[in-house]
């Protein structure tokens, strides 16, 4: 063999290395940016049940409280109010 085909023989042969070898960190770094993902929806997802829970514990809180206590909302509350101004003028 001549010198130039061995000197394109190793360069052709040292590219296809190069570009293996790139390939497979690449995947690896693909994988590992998908698991990542997958641990961040699953994240969520717990922390979305978790807002849940507390959600519904609010409101089984609060209806609780309504057995007990006679509680009014804002909006018959200010009607009231304005009843009463009405009335001293």
């Amino acid at each position: 063999m001549s010198r130039a085909s061995k000197l394109t023989l190793a360069g052709t042969s040292l590219v296809a290395a190069g570009i293996v070898v790139f390939v497979h960190f690449a995947q690896t770094a693909e994988k590992a940016a998908m698991h990542a993902g997958v641990e961040r929806d699953v994240e969520q997802q717990r922390v979305k049940k978790e807002r849940i829970a507390d959600f519904q514990q609010q409101r089984e809180m609060e209806a609780e409280y309504r057995k007990i206590q006679n509680v009014s909302d804002g909006a018959s509350r200010k009607g009231v109010e304005e009843s009463k101004s009405l009335g001293k003028t």
